[in-house]
């Protein structure tokens, strides 16, 4: 496997604000100021190929979630048992980011459309419901981006790829009986949540699944989801949690599978003409760096699989 390193054809959206302020915290949210470094260190990013959003508005919020939950959020009237439910800290400058994340992944779908893909340092926060969060995602960036496109007849249909070792559900939830997206969750069955929603597609893998095992579950997935659906935008959720030294996985990939998790998707993408944008998702391995790296490598993935 050969991947070139240069000047990425593609555009990232960040914003500093994107850090959750979540002080001592099993989700390591300072890592995006550090995957945006280590995107400059490898020469992938620059100021001509770097976007900064704007915060979704409260009406764009709603166009996935409910009024009492967006109101909760922005007006901060959250009562305890969500915030237990959310299993992080409230505070303002937690939903701004949340907000600029949303952003981002806004404007990574808008130029995905563009260029055919894009990469927003950020987002996936796929455990967000219409009516709550959960599982430290507040807002669920990626819905609200597809929703975005839609009201503006600027796409008609989306799929949604989940590699998250933790199950999308709040995308399967908030998509559900929807037939203008297509939901696929590759992801550990025993492990956070314990109550799934059902997507359009589930892989569940048994623990300590190997990069063989998962690739092959991979590969089959994603020739039944594209003979199902052809979509016009793909939102590629990235989460580098299926990582053998992460902390809240149990499966056993190695960083050679995870680069080529990454490739597969991508390419299968790009071979049928499909417009990507990429989100990052959970990351808490053992070694920090070790999360920045992987984060890092998807973007790579991306260069490559667009002809870097």
């Amino acid at each position: 496997m050969s991947i070139s390193v240069g000047k990425a054809p593609f555009h990232f959206s960040y914003h500093p604000g994107y850090n959750l302020r979540l002080g001592d915290h099993v989700f390591p949210s300072v890592k995006f100021e550090r995957i945006r470094e280590e995107l400059e260190k490898r020469g992938l990013l620059g100021p001509g190929n770097l976007m900064e959003p704007v915060q979704a508005t409260r009406e764009q919020v709603m166009l996935v979630h409910t009024p009492e939950w967006t109101s909760a959020l922005m007006d901060g009237t959250i009562r305890y048992e969500q915030v237990m439910k959310l299993e992080i800290p409230y505070s303002r400058p937690m939903v701004e980011a949340f907000l600029y994340h949303t952003g981002g992944s806004i404007v990574a779908a808008e130029a995905a459309l563009r260029d055919g893909a894009a990469f927003n340092i950020g987002g996936g926060f796929h455990h967000a419901f219409a009516g709550h969060g959960e599982g430290f995602c507040a807002i669920h960036d990626v819905a609200v981006a597809i929703r975005v496109l839609q009201r503006s007849g600027k796409i008609r249909t989306a799929m949604v790829v989940d590699t998250d070792v933790h199950q999308g559900n709040g995308t399967a939830g908030i998509f559900e009986g929807d037939d203008t997206v297509f939901t696929l969750s590759i992801h550990q069955r025993d492990n956070y949540p314990y109550f799934k929603q059902t997507s359009d597609l589930d892989i569940e893998l048994e623990d300590d699944a190997s990069d063989e095992d998962y690739l092959a579950a991979l590969s089959e997935s994603l020739n039944e989801a594209f003979a199902r659906m052809k979509p016009d935008l793909l939102a590629y959720v990235a989460g580098s949690d299926p990582y053998r030294e992460d902390k809240l996985g149990g499966l056993r990939l190695t960083k050679a599978g995870m680069m080529e998790r990454d490739l597969m998707v991508l390419q299968a993408a790009r071979a049928r003409g499909i417009p990507v944008f990429v989100t990052l998702a959970g990351g808490y391995a053992m070694k920090f760096e070790d999360t920045v790296e992987l984060h890092a490598n998807t973007a790579l993935a991306l260069a490559n699989t667009m002809g870097v």
